[in-house]
C-alpha cells in the first residue's frame, strides 16, 4: 500500500509540475505584452493622454486605446476601450479637449473628445486616413495632410468585352520611379495634400492641389497661414531628400519658400513669441550617414543658423521652451535615448534617459516624449526588463508611472543584460555591445551563443527590452548584440566608417565582440550561432561567407545582391546615390564585391534564409538568390517565407512568433549537447 501511495504521490507531483506555467518567457507570451506610445502632456502639464497598446490572440491583431493620467501618476483611467485602434491624441490649446484618430467605425476618422465630460463627436467622414493633426491657436480649426487620389494616366485602351465575358483585370500601367513602398504595396496614383477642418466638424477644405507630397502642417500665432515641409521641385522623385520649409496662405493658397539650400529641411516649429522657426536638416553631401542638425531662422526665412553644429548627434522631436530662447529635443547617445535642452548658442543640458520601448521585437532605438513650454514632460520609458511604460518628469527628475507588464513579468524570469565594451581587431576602436544571459544563469557552466545583428545599417541597438532576445535567452542561449561601426549614436565619423564600405570592417567588430564574450569563460565555442535582419541579414550572410566558426545561421530579410537590390527595392532614388558612388551598371565590380552573393562559393555553414513574402525593402528575390546558390552547392539550407509580411515581419504577433520559432528550431537542430 505504501508503494502504491508513493507512486500516486509522485504521479500527482509530476502532473502538477506539468500543469504549472513556465517561469521563463514563452512564444505565446508575445500576445500578453503591452506597451505605451505617444504620450501627450496637457498644456498646463497636469494631465497626460497616452496610447495603451495590446494584442488579441484570437484575431492576431494589434489594438490600442487612449488612457489619461495625472502628471503624478494618480487617477489613471481609460478614455476609450474595446478591440479597436485609437491613436494620435492631440490636446487643444485651452487643454479642455483632444482630437484623435480611430478606426473603430471601419475606417480611420477624426474624433473630438471633451476631457471633463468624456463626451465625444466624430468630426469627419473621409475616404483616406488623415495624417498628423494640429490645432489652430484659437482652437477653432484643425489642419492635417491627407492622400488625394489622382487620375489614372494609363494610355492602354482596351476594347469593350462582350456582355457576360470574364476577362482578367486590366494591366497596371506604371510610369513613376517610386511606384511601391514596403508595408503599403503598389502605390495608388495621388499625393498628400493639405486640409483645414472646422473643430465643429464638417467637410475638410483642401488648400493645396499639386503633384507633390506635403508634410504635416503647423500653425503660427495667427490662424491665417500654415507652415510645412515639402519637396516641391520638379525633380523631387530623383532628389527625394531636398525638401524646404514653406508658408501658405489658407485663404489664397499662395506659397512662400523660406529655405533655399540643398538638403532636407523638415519639421518646422514656431516659437511661442512668433519670431522664429526651428527646423531640422543637413547639407546633403550624399554620405550614407549624415547628422541631422537643428536650425533656427526668423519667421520670414531670414538669418538661418545651425545651432547644433558642435553637437555630434542627431536631433529629433523638437519643442520650444516658453521664453523662445531654446528648445527641448531627444537624441541617441551610446545606445541610449535622452531628452535634453539646447539654447540658441548651442549649449546642451541633459534631462533624462531611457526613452524607448516601441520596438517589441528587437532592442532598437525608438521612443518619444512631449513637453510643455515650462518643461514638464511625459515619455516612453524602457529598460531591458520591460517594454515602454509611461514616465513623467521635470528638469532632471523623472519617475515611472505605469507598469503594464507586471502581471506577466512577476512570474517570469528574464535574461539579465550586461553592457560590454571591447576593442575591434581591425583598428583597436572601442565598440559597445550587450550580453544577455539565460534565466538562472550560472557562470561556471558553458552556454551556446547567438550573435544577433541589427539592421539599418545606420541604426542602433541599446539597453532596451527585446522579446526576440529574451526568448532566445529563455531557450538557454547567451545572446550578444553589438553596435558595430556604422551604428548611430556615436557621431558622424563612427557612422560613416562604412560609407561606400558596407559590409566591411563591421565584420571585424562583430567577431571581436564574439571573442570578448568567449573570453569570459561561459561560452561553448562549439555552439556559436549567428542571425540578424535587414542590414543584420546582410552581415549574417557576409559572415558565413568569410568564416565557418558558426554552427548555423539564420539570414533574415537580407540584401544578397546589391546590383539587383538597387534597382528593385522600394526607394530606388536613394540607395544607389547614398550607399554607392555610381549607378550599378557603371560600377559593377564595387556592387559585386560588397554583395554576399560574391562569397556564396565559400559558405559551408547550414543557413536558413527568412523573409516576408510582401517585403519591398529587401524583396524576397534577394533571399531566393542566396537560397538557390547554397542549394546548388549542396549546402544545408532552408528558405522560410512569412506570408502576408512586409519588411517589418513582426507587424502581426503571430509573425513575430513564427520568426523566433523558425530561428530557434534551426539553431536547436545543429546545437550539440551542452557541455556544462
Amino acid at each position: 500500500m505504501k508503494k502504491l501511495y508513493l507512486f500516486v504521490l509522485l504521479f500527482l507531483v509530476h502532473f502538477i509540475s506539468l500543469a504549472q506555467p513556465s517561469d521563463k518567457l514563452e512564444l505565446l507570451d508575445i500576445f500578453e505584452l503591452e506597451y505605451v506610445s505617444d504620450p501627450q502632456i496637457s498644456p498646463d502639464g497636469n494631465k497626460i493622454v497616452y496610447v495603451r497598446n495590446f494584442k488579441d490572440i484570437m484575431t492576431d491583431k494589434n489594438f490600442s486605446n487612449l488612457w489619461i493620467v495625472n502628471f503624478d501618476g494618480s487617477n489613471n483611467r481609460p478614455l476609450t476601450s474595446g478591440n479597436q485602434n485609437d491613436f494620435a491624441p492631440k490636446w487643444s490649446n485651452d487643454g479642455k479637449k483632444i482630437v484623435y484618430k480611430s478606426a473603430k467605425d471601419g475606417s480611420v476618422q477624426i474624433y473630438l473628445k471633451w476631457i471633463d465630460t468624456n463626451d465625444e463627436a466624430r468630426l469627419t467622414n473621409i475616404q483616406y486616413s488623415p495624417g498628423s493633426i494640429s490645432w489652430s491657436p484659437d482652437d477653432k480649426y484643425l489642419a492635417f495632410n491627407m492622400f488625394v487620389p489622382g487620375e489614372s494616366s494609363s494610355p492602354i485602351q482596351l476594347p469593350s468585352k462582350p456582355k457576360g465575358a470574364k476577362w482578367n483585370d486590366a494591366p497596371k500601367y506604371i510610369d513613376k520611379l517610386n511606384y511601391r513602398a514596403d508595408g503599403r504595396g503598389y502605390l495608388k496614383n495621388g499625393y498628400q495634400q493639405l486640409f483645414v477642418l472646422s473643430a465643429n466638424g464638417g467637410t475638410p477644405r483642401q488648400i493645396t492641389n499639386s503633384k507633390h507630397n506635403y508634410s504635416a502642417p503647423v500653425w503660427p500665432k495667427n490662424s491665417e497661414t500654415l507652415y510645412f515641409s515639402a519637396n516641391l521641385k520638379d525633380n523631387s522623385e530623383y532628389e527625394p531628400l531636398n525638401s524646404e520649409i514653406y508658408k501658405i496662405s489658407i485663404q489664397s493658397g499662395k506659397i512662400d519658400t523660406l529655405t533655399h539650400r540643398f538638403g532636407p529641411d523638415t519639421e518646422p516649429k514656431i516659437s511661442p513669441d512668433g519670431k522664429y522657426i526651428a527646423y531640422l536638416g543637413f547639407d546633403d553631401v550624399f554620405e550614407g550617414y549624415q547628422i541631422t542638425n537643428l536650425y533656427v531662422m526668423d519667421v520670414n526665412g531670414n538669418n538661418p543658423k545651425n545651432i547644433s553644429g558642435n553637437f555630434d548627434r542627431d536631433i529629433e522631436n523638437i519643442y520650444w521652451n516658453e521664453k523662445s530662447n531654446g528648445l527641448f529635443f531627444q537624441y541617441d547617445e551610446n545606445g541610449n535615448t535622452w531628452i535634453a535642452h539646447i539654447d540658441l548658442k548651442g549649449n546642451v543640458k541633459n534631462l533624462t534617459k531611457n526613452v524607448g520601448g516601441l520596438s517589441l521585437g528587437r532592442p532598437y532605438t525608438g521612443g518619444t516624449f512631449s513637453i510643455t513650454p515650462k518643461g514638464k514632460y511625459a515619455f516612453t520609458l524602457s529598460t531591458p526588463e520591460h517594454p515602454a511604460d509611461l514616465a513623467s518628469g521635470q528638469n532632471t527628475l523623472s519617475k515611472r508611472i505605469t507598469n503594464y507588464n507586471e502581471d506577466l513579468f512577476k512570474y517570469k524570469n528574464l535574461g539579465k543584460t550586461e553592457e560590454i565594451w571591447f576593442n575591434s581587431s581591425f583598428d583597436g576602436r572601442k565598440v559597445q555591445g550587450w550580453v544577455v544571459t539565460p534565466p538562472n544563469f550560472d557562470s561556471t557552466k558553458k552556454y551556446p551563443l547567438i550573435l544577433e545583428i541589427h539592421g539599418g545599417p545606420f541604426l542602433n541597438y541599446g539597453a532596451r527590452f527585446s522579446a526576440e532576445i529574451q526568448l532566445y535567452a529563455a531557450s538557454g542561449y547567451v545572446v550578444l548584440y553589438v553596435n558595430p561601426r556604422g551604428s548611430t549614436s556615436y557621431g558622424k565619423d563612427f557612422g560613416n566608417l562604412i560609407h561606400h564600405n558596407y559590409p566591411g570592417q563591421d565584420y571585424d567588430d562583430l567577431m571581436s565582440g564574439v571573442d570578448a564574450v568567449i573570453s569570459k569563460g561561459f561560452i561553448d565555442e562549439n555552439n556559436l550561432f549567428v542571425t540578424g535582419g535587414s542590414g543584420g541579414g546582410v552581415l549574417s550572410a557576409w559572415i558565413v561567407g568569410k568564416t565557418n566558426r558558426f554552427k548555423a545561421a539564420v539570414v533574415a530579410k537580407p540584401v544578397i545582391n546589391f546590383y539587383s537590390f538597387a534597382l528593385y527595392a522600394d526607394f530606388p532614388s536613394y540607395f544607389y546615390k547614398y550607399w554607392f558612388a555610381d549607378y550599378p551598371w557603371n560600377d559593377f565590380e564595387n556592387y559585386y564585391k560588397r554583395s554576399p552573393i560574391s562569397l556564396a562559393g565559400n559558405v559551408t555553414t547550414p543557413t536558413m534564409i527568412l523573409t516576408g513574402e510582401d517585403d519591398y525593402r529587401t524583396p524576397i528575390a534577394e533571399s531566393e538568390q542566396f537560397y538557390t546558390a547554397l542549394k546548388l552547392r549542396k549546402v544545408d539550407a532552408a528558405l522560410v517565407r512569412i506570408p502576408n509580411a512586409s519588411h517589418g515581419i513582426a507587424a502581426n504577433p503571430s509573425n513575430l512568433i513564427a520568426k523566433v520559432s523558425a530561428i530557434l528550431s534551426w539553431f536547436n537542430k545543429y546545437k550539440t549537447e551542452k557541455t556544462e
